[in-house]
């Protein structure tokens, strides 16, 4: 009985250590439970036109206050580390971010954004299903963006849940806090502030809410998207931009031996 016992943990054993070896190790396995950081290799998509790291935004955005364990969420402090990885990553060459999203915390999803938008590697953005409340600004944050025909985004204003003071003050911190995403969402696209807050706060469109519900082609003609598409169209866009980036690196370089 204990040779068969000591037979069958030598066989676990030895699932675990390959599982492991193929897995890049326990350490890397465990990496983004532990630290919020994820191997990006294993995302990562090897071509001669230029390597992408394909990351995806889904569920709702959890900022400070974890959610529900039943809440399909993504956390920003594993997709923050993970953007700084792909920046200095030499390998990589462009981002491709596939958003499927309720929204979430605002403060979370503008950090995202803005890192997203300062990125200096080529990114392109692809929605799916949909691209709602916060997921906006993230969507417009990338160089190029896609929406899927069928995909929608709906743009309405902040909530917040918890203590509400009835003061002057609280409308105010709404109103600078609403004006972020504005001015963030009116930067990184082509459509103007005062259109923008005209979807955000348009009466009779949403039952019990204010706002707007727009599908793909509408976003692209509000100036939101750039392109209705899907992912063949993305990932050629993002192969494109990285040709363009490649080719500017190789003159600048030809231009700094001129100089020498």
């Amino acid at each position: 009985m204990d040779e068969v016992n000591k037979l069958t943990v030598s066989k676990l054993s030895s699932s675990e250590a390959q599982c492991e070896e193929e897995n890049g190790g326990t350490n890397g396995n465990n990496e983004i439970v532990n630290n919020g950081v994820e191997v990006i290799t294993n995302s990562t998509v090897k071509r001669p036109e230029g390597n992408i790291h394909c990351l995806t935004i889904i569920g709702q955005i959890e900022g400070h206050i974890v959610l529900p364990p039943q809440n399909k969420t993504t956390k920003y402090e594993h997709v923050i580390p993970q953007l700084v990885a792909i920046e200095e990553d030499d390998d990589i060459d462009g981002l491709l971010l596939i958003l499927n999203t309720v929204g979430g915390d605002v403060e979370a999803g503008l950090a995202i954004a803005e890192m997203i938008s300062s990125m200096s590697k080529p990114t392109v953005s692809l929605v799916l299903g949909g691209g709602h409340s916060i997921g906006v600004p993230m969507a417009v944050a990338a160089d190029y963006s896609f929406i899927a025909p069928s995909a929608t985004m709906t743009i309405h204003p902040l909530r917040l849940n918890g203590l509400i003071i009835g003061v002057p003050q609280t409308y105010e911190y709404f109103d600078r806090m609403q004006e972020r995403v504005v001015q963030f969402v009116s930067k990184n696209s082509n459509i103007s502030k005062e259109k923008f807050r005209e979807l955000m706060l348009k009466t009779g469109e949403l039952a019990n809410d204010v706002g707007t519900v727009l599908f793909g082609e509408e976003a692209v003609q509000y100036g939101i998207i750039n392109e209705v598409g899907g992912l063949s169209q993305a990932l050629a866009k993002l192969y494109e931009l990285i040709k363009v980036k490649q080719v500017e690196k190789l003159e600048k370089q030809l231009r700094g031996k001129e100089l020498m």
